[in-house]
C-alpha cells in the first residue's frame, strides 16, 4: 500500500500534537510514559518530534490517558495554530 504524502496542514497538526504531548509529559520520562501507555518509546519519540504526523487513534488515546489529557483537550489544541511552529 502506497501512502500519499502528508499535506502541510497534516504536518503542522502532527507538530502541534507532539508539542502538546511533550508539555503534558513535563518531567516524566519518555520511557515511563511510553510503557504506561503500552507503546514503544520510539513511537512516543516520533510522535513528540512530529515525525509521525498521523498516529493511530488508539495510540493517541492511550498516551493522552496516561498524561491525564482528555481527548477533547487534545483535539482542541490540535485545531489551534501554534505561532511557535510558523
Amino acid at each position: 500500500m502506497v501512502r500519499l504524502p502528508l499535506t502541510p496542514d497534516e504536518v503542522e497538526r502532527g507538530q502541534r500534537l507532539g508539542a502538546l504531548l511533550r508539555r503534558a509529559r513535563g518531567d516524566r520520562s519518555m520511557l515511563e510514559t511510553a510503557l504506561h501507555a503500552r507503546v514503544s518509546p520510539e513511537t512516543l519519540r516520533k510522535i513528540e518530534s512530529g515525525r509521525v504526523a498521523t498516529p493511530a487513534f488508539p495510540t493517541i488515546a492511550a498516551i493522552a490517558d496516561v498524561l491525564g489529557l482528555s481527548l477533547d483537550t487534545v483535539w482542541a489544541e490540535m485545531k489551534q495554530p501554534d505561532p511557535a511552529l510558523k
